[in-house]
């Protein structure tokens, strides 16, 4: 009965371990939201103009989603979610951040989109127009 005793403390004391490193990882995951804009310069969009702005925050967008992609493929693996947190983690937060600030330019100069090109471009080659050839039985002999 004394042996059961100690092996009893050894697994509750594993069990609070193993709940202390569950809630202290659960705090950094809350974390990234609230530390994004600290990876990025607040000022780097102040003299964009519109046009700069749109080009930028398209690129951000683009940029933070095939990370998003990579950091979720990255997951799928063994070990992934610690590859996906060295890897590709710092990477993401760093665009979110200038996300943030480019957005908050574009708000501020109150930029809008550009609306999509009226013609549509054409999705394959273009066949040449072809003219039928002159009637050689008009001409006069």
């Amino acid at each position: 009965m004394s042996a059961s005793l100690p092996n009893r403390l050894r697994a509750c004391v594993a069990l609070a371990a193993l709940l202390a490193a569950g809630l202290a990882l659960a705090g950094c995951a809350g974390m990234s939201d609230t530390v994004s804009p600290a990876f990025a310069d607040p000022g780097k969009y102040e003299l964009y103009d519109c046009k700069q702005l749109e080009t930028e925050r398209k690129s951000l967008a683009r940029r933070a989603a095939e990370l998003q992609g990579l950091m979720n493929k990255a997951e799928t693996g063994a070990g992934g979610a610690v590859v996906s947190e060295l890897a590709y983690r710092n990477d993401y937060i760093a665009v979110r951040g200038q996300s943030h600030f480019a957005e908050e330019a574009w708000q501020r100069s109150k930029c809008r989109e550009t609306p999509p090109d009226a013609t549509p471009t054409p999705s394959g080659p273009q066949r040449p127009v072809i003219k039928p050839a002159p009637n050689r039985n008009s001409a006069v002999r």
